[in-house]
């Protein structure tokens, strides 16, 4: 790249791109613990997964905000050559970095299985589901703001509103191949 181009991936499609495996992981070890009769039984295991899946969607989902909206409040325009990457691009590296960090999560939902059957899977797919709703909350901004929100991809090792991010920078609502909130763009 040449001098002042610096490749930016979309906010919105960092925070969405855990949101799926984490709600697929979940349900899945939530299903294989329900096999498992496990110490408390699975009634209580499953209302007990009902209520960890909600505080975990909700922590999940307002955790961080002020951050996201004070980057947001002070974010740059992204400048001419400025590479904007794609959508599965983004999704494909950041999932890749996770990867082993999800393996470890299905088996610990998987394990604590034994003791609080399916609550481990319920935890993890309330994660998947509070990620999504930050997600769709981040779109609803970028559509009263019109405006898309976008980040270094050199700076995302610790996420979107880690230490390295410094700032955001915005495009139009029409740039990128992701609508607002980081879904597919529908033609």
């Amino acid at each position: 790249m040449g001098r002042g181009t610096q490749s930016l991936a979309r906010v919105a499609v960092v925070v969405r791109a855990g949101a799926a495996p984490l709600w697929w992981l979940g349900v899945l070890a939530a299903g294989t613990g329900l096999l498992l009769p496990g110490l408390t039984g699975r009634r209580i295991g499953v209302l007990a997964g009902a209520a960890l899946f909600l505080v975990t969607a909700a922590v999940v989902a307002l955790v961080r905000r002020r951050r996201y909206t004070h980057l947001a409040d002070c974010a740059t325009r992204a400048g001419r050559h400025d590479v904007l990457q794609d959508r599965r691009v983004t999704l494909r590296v950041v999932r890749r970095a996770r990867r082993w960090w999800l393996l470890l999560a299905f088996v610990a939902a998987v394990a604590s299985s034994l003791v609080l059957p399916g609550a481990g899977g319920a935890v993890l797919a309330g994660a998947g589901a509070g990620l999504w709703l930050k997600a769709v909350w981040l779109g609803r901004r970028e559509r009263a703001a019109e405006t898309l929100l976008w980040l270094r991809t050199d700076r995302l090792a610790d996420g979107p509103v880690g230490k390295h991010a410094k700032g955001f920078r915005t495009t139009g609502i029409a740039a990128g191949d992701a609508a607002p909130g980081g879904a597919r763009r529908r033609r």
